[in-house]
């Protein structure tokens, strides 16, 4: 345990059942109860993945981002090794609630190793959190019971495949419920993709593709105060497409408005929309909408 800039830098699972006063069952994995723990340090640094279950989180609390749309039986955040974590202004984690702690050491040789970056939830920001309703605060407490029993489970050659069968389980069970969240968030999804679309049209409009790079998941995120993982999982949910899809689709879309205009030809339409030669854009306009992009300039002019 380490002090560096009102950071306390946890190293281990060990280290971080000593800090809050909770047994060590095992040393690469935890379940720890949060009962109004006691920090000097205004930040706290995992160096292994945590999952927070934050029970206190008030209804004119916001930093977890929960808003009157969303539930408010619990709040779960996940963070990465080595994330800094900072519950608000007066806590450094929340008052109530449960850690479950576990070293990336233990997922070496089972299936939740290779694809555990595929839950992109822990590459949100904490104001992008997941709030539960009553059921779903009730699954994710059996899984977290199914936890705490094979944590108290004396240590053999199949403990550690099991742990990461019953995270894997909570986790799938977490995905769920964030595309309930995107779902009971509609309207405010909308908003946001109604912004993003202002924004390429902005961005198109400026000249900026010409280069023919289209602007990163972070570059699109900024504006829209998101975290660059959380962008691209509402954007494929609400429109059902990747970012390059849906840039694809927007520039095409372009490409039909300015042939529109009788002054834009094909090759300057290609050029301001960076396609690499006249020919490329000629190939995938008309793969896309059956006509060349002379022939659909002719029939709009």
């Amino acid at each position: 345990m380490k002090t560096v800039n009102d950071i306390l830098d946890i190293k281990d699972v060990c280290e971080c059942n000593r800090c809050l006063g909770s047994k060590t069952l095992h040393p690469q994995a935890s379940l720890i109860n949060l009962e109004n723990p006691d920090f000097e340090e205004n930040f706290v640094k995992f160096e292994f993945y945590a999952i927070l279950l934050i029970e206190d989180c008030t209804d004119n609390c916001n930093c977890c981002g929960r808003r009157d749309y969303d539930f408010s039986n619990a709040t779960m955040v996940f963070l990465t090794p080595g994330e800094v974590f900072r519950m608000n202004t007066e806590n450094t984690l929340p008052d109530k609630g449960l850690l479950l702690a576990f070293h990336p050491d233990l997922l070496f040789r089972t299936t939740l190793n290779n694809h555990i970056d595929n839950y992109t939830f822990f590459f949100y920001r904490k104001e992008e959190a997941l709030h539960l309703s009553q059921r779903e605060k009730s699954t994710v407490a059996r899984c977290f019971d199914a936890i705490g029993q094979e944590l108290h489970h004396d240590i053999d050659s199949h403990s550690s495949t099991l742990i990461s069968r019953l995270i894997e389980l909570l986790l799938d069970y977490c995905s769920r419920f964030y595309e309930r969240q995107f779902i009971t968030r509609e309207e405010k999804n909308k908003a946001i993709i109604k912004k993003f679309n202002s924004f390429i049209d902005n961005y198109i409009a400026s000249g900026q593709m010409q280069e023919g790079k289209f602007p990163t998941p972070e570059y699109c995120a900024t504006p829209l105060n998101l975290s660059a993982a959380y962008f691209n999982d509402l954007l494929k949910f609400v429109t059902g497409k990747t970012l390059d899809e849906y840039l694809q689709f927007k520039r095409l879309e372009a490409a039909r408005q300015m042939l529109a205009k009788s002054e834009n030809t094909p090759a300057s339409v290609a050029k301001l929309l960076g396609f690499p030669n006249v020919s490329r854009f000629c190939y995938i306009f008309k793969q896309i909408t059956g006509m060349s992009p002379n022939e659909y300039r002719n029939s709009r002019n």
